[in-house]
């Protein structure tokens, strides 16, 4: 892996919470060594309000996240990794990327599903957020520059699997 900027799209079906989430994060946390986007294979209208609230609230970005399409990056700049939020989008025939980016699953539970009181929904996405940061906080400690695409895809895939 080089020294450029590493691509990285965020993938979910609606494109409305957790893949806005890492995307915003990825982007504020990379310190310029990533580049961030997310894309849902069937996005809803507009971001989730409680999505916009709570990354408002930690004073994080919100000025050009949208819900959008994973048809969107097709022509886009070629990514170097495709990461999976949720188990629906993981089980779906995702597009052939360009360029063969290394891609994992990082499963959270979608905040929006959630049911309760506006507190209670908060709460949730307020939890699923934390986690996010702390895949995202781990992942950009990597070593890329130094690891090979197979340990890069181990490194990738343990998150997903034990940092829950």
């Amino acid at each position: 892996m080089s020294d450029k900027p590493y691509n990285t799209l965020f993938l979910c079906t609606g494109n409305s919470a957790r893949s806005i989430m890492a995307e915003v994060l990825l982007n504020q946390l990379g310190n310029g060594r990533f580049r961030a986007y997310s894309a849902g294979s069937h996005p809803g209208t507009e971001v989730n309000p409680l999505t916009l609230e709570l990354l408002t609230s930690v004073q994080l970005p919100t000025d050009n996240v949208r819900s959008k399409s994973w048809d969107e990056f097709a022509d886009a700049p070629q990514m170097d990794f495709v990461i999976t939020l949720c188990d629906s989008a993981a089980g779906e025939q995702c597009p052939v990327w360009p360029g063969q980016p290394i891609t994992a699953h990082w499963g959270f539970e979608d905040p929006s599903a959630s049911e309760g009181t506006p507190e209670e929904k908060r709460d949730r996405f307020d939890k699923i957020f934390r986690q996010i940061a702390n895949r995202i906080k781990i992942f950009t400690s990597l070593p890329l520059t130094t690891l090979d695409r197979v340990a890069i895809k181990r490194e990738l895939d343990t998150l997903g699997t034990n940092h829950k």
